[in-house]
C-alpha cells in the first residue's frame, strides 16, 4: 500500500502543499528523501524476476487493473528518479511554491511509469509526466518558453498515440494488458505492433530524426528541469525501449537490431556535428546529452546481458554528468543573461571552483579516464564489437567530435582574455547552487574509479 501511497499521494499533497508556501520546500525535500529510502529498501528485497506489490483499482472485464509489479531494473531507476528530485529540489531552493507543488505532481507520475506492469496505467503514467513539466517550462522557462513547452507536449503526446494503438493491438490479441502475461509467440502481426511501440517510444529517447522537440526544451526550460528531462525523461524512453521492445519482443527485436544500431550511430554523430557548430552554450549541452543516448543505443542493439548491462550504466552515467552542465550553464547565464560562449571568456580568473568543476564535467562526458564517462563508453564499445564485430570501430570516432566540441567551449568561456559581461558579473555562488554540482562530481568520480557498485545494481537484471 506504501508504493501506491507513493504514486497518488502527490495528486492531493501538490495542490494541498501549495497553500503552505514557503514551507512546501522542507516539505518536497523531505518527501523525496523518503522516496530515496523506500527505492533503496525495494530493490534489496528483489530476487529473480519480478516483486509482486500489489493489484489496485481493478476493472477485470478490460483489464484495467493498476498492478504495482517491479524487478531490479525497475528499482535501479526508481533510486535514480529519487536521487535527481533531491538534487532539484535542493538546486530550485529560490523558487517559489507552485513550482514545488509540481515538482510533488512530477513524482508520482514517474514512480507510476516506473512501478506498474500494467500497460495501459504505465501510458496513463507516461503521459502524466508531461503536464507538470509542461507548466514548469512554460511558466519558469525563457523568453521563448511558450513555443517549447508546447512543442514538447505535442510532439511527445502525439508519439505516444503510436504505443498506445501498439498496447490495444497487443490486449485484442492476448486478452490482458499485463506485460508479464504477454507472448510475443502467442501474438498476431507482431511486427505491426513492434513497429507502433517502437516508433511512439523513440521520441521519447529521443533519436535521430525524432528529437528536434528536446534542445528547445532544454533552452527555455529552467536550469533544474533540464537535469529532469536528461536525467529522468530521457531515461524513461530507454527504460520502455528495453522493457517494451527488447523483453517483450525478443525475436523481432533481432530482426530489426540493425536499426536499432543505425539509428544509434545516426543520433551519436549528428548530434555531435550540431554541437560542434553551435554558439548557445546550453543547446550545446542538449545536443551533447542527445549524443550520448546514441550509445545507449548502440549498447542496446546488441540485445546482450553486456551491452544492455553497459547501456543502464551508460544510463546512470549520462544523468550524472550532463546534470552538473545544465546547472552550470544555468548559473552562467543567470549572472552573464547571455547563453552566448561569445558573451564570456576569462572565466576561470573570476569563479575558479565552477570553472573547474565545469571542466571536470565536460571531460568526463567525453569520457576523461576515472570517471563514469569512461567506463560507460568503454563497456559499450567493447559490447558493440562483440555482437557487430570490428565494422563499428568507427563509433569511437565520436570521442574526436565530442572532444572538438567540449575543448572548444573551455577556449571560449573558460579561458582566454576576461570578457566585459565576466568582468562585471558577481561570480558568488551559494551552498545550495554549488553542493548539487559538487554531489554529482564526486559519484562521477567515485564510480569512475570503482564502477563495481552500479554493475552490482544492475546485476541479475537480465537473468
Amino acid at each position: 500500500m506504501i508504493y501506491l501511497f507513493t504514486i497518488f499521494a502527490p495528486l492531493f499533497l501538490a495542490p494541498i502543499s501549495y497553500l503552505f508556501k514557503e514551507k512546501i520546500k522542507i516539505f518536497s525535500l523531505f518527501y523525496f528523501v523518503v522516496l530515496l529510502l523506500l527505492s533503496i529498501s525495494l530493490y534489496t528485497k528483489i530476487g529473480d524476476g519480478y516483486l509482486l506489490l500489489g493489484e489496485f483499482l481493478s476493472v477485470e472485464k478490460f483489464g484495467f487493473t493498476l498492478t504495482l509489479q517491479v524487478d531490479k531494473f525497475s528499482a535501479i531507476m526508481l533510486i535514480l528518479t529519487s536521487l535527481l528530485l533531491i538534487l532539484v529540489a535542493i538546486s530550485s531552493w529560490v523558487e517559489n511554491s507552485r513550482y514545488f507543488a509540481l515538482l510533488l505532481l512530477f513524482s508520482g507520475a514517474i514512480f507510476g511509469v516506473f512501478l506498474t506492469t500494467n500497460l495501459l496505467w504505465f501510458y496513463i503514467f507516461w503521459e502524466l509526466t508531461l503536464v507538470p513539466i509542461f507548466l514548469l517550462i512554460g511558466k519558469w522557462g525563457a523568453e521563448n518558453r511558450i513555443y517549447a513547452s508546447i512543442k514538447f507536449f505535442l510532439y511527445t503526446h502525439f508519439a505516444s498515440m503510436f504505443m498506445l494503438i501498439g498496447f490495444f493491438l497487443l490486449f485484442q490479441n492476448s486478452g490482458t494488458f499485463e506485460l508479464t502475461s504477454i507472448s510475443e509467440n502467442s501474438l498476431e502481426n507482431r511486427e505491426l505492433i513492434w513497429w507502433l511501440i517502437f516508433v511512439g517510444i523513440l521520441v521519447k529517447v529521443p533519436s535521430f530524426p525524432f528529437h528536434t522537440w528536446l534542445p528547445d526544451a532544454h533552452v527555455q526550460a529552467p536550469a533544474p528541469i533540464s537535469v529532469l528531462l536528461a536525467g529522468v525523461l530521457l531515461k524513461m524512453g530507454a527504460y520502455a525501449l528495453i522493457k517494451f521492445i527488447v523483453l517483450l519482443f525478443p525475436e523481432t527485436t533481432e530482426t530489426n537490431s540493425i536499426i536499432l544500431l543505425s539509428l544509434g550511430v545516426a543520433t551519436l554523430f549528428f548530434a555531435g556535428l550540431v554541437a560542434i557548430s553551435t554558439t548557445h552554450i546550453k543547446k550545446l549541452v542538449a545536443y551533447s546529452s542527445i549524443s550520448h543516448m546514441g550509445l545507449v543505443l548502440i549498447a542496446i542493439s546488441t540485445l546482450t546481458v553486456e551491452g544492455l548491462s553497459a547501456s543502464i550504466y551508460e544510463m546512470v552515467a549520462h544523468a550524472l554528468i550532463i546534470s552538473p552542465l545544465f546547472l552550470i550553464t544555468g548559473f552562467m547565464h543567470h549572472k552573464t543573461g547571455s547563453w552566448e560562449m561569445k558573451s564570456y571568456g576569462g572565466l576561470m580568473q573570476k569563479a575558479p571552483v565552477v570553472s573547474s568543476l565545469f571542466i571536470f564535467m565536460g571531460l568526463a562526458s567525453i569520457g576523461l579516464p576515472s570517471t563514469m564517462g569512461f567506463v560507460g563508453e568503454l563497456t559499450i564499445f567493447i559490447s558493440a564489437i562483440q555482437s557487430w564485430g570490428y565494422g563499428v570501430v568507427f563509433v569511437a570516432l565520436s570521442g574526436i567530435i565530442s572532444a572538438g566540441y567540449i575543448i572548444w567551449t573551455f577556449r571560449r568561456t573558460v579561458y582566454g582574455e576576461i570578457s566585459e559581461s565576466v568582468e562585471k558579473s558577481d561570480w558568488s555562488i551559494s551552498r545550495m547552487e554549488l553542493f548539487p554540482i559538487l554531489f554529482f562530481a564526486t559519484l562521477t568520480l567515485l564510480f569512475g574509479l570503482y564502477p563495481q557498485p552500479i554493475f552490482n545494481l544492475i546485476e541479475g537484471v537480465f537473468k
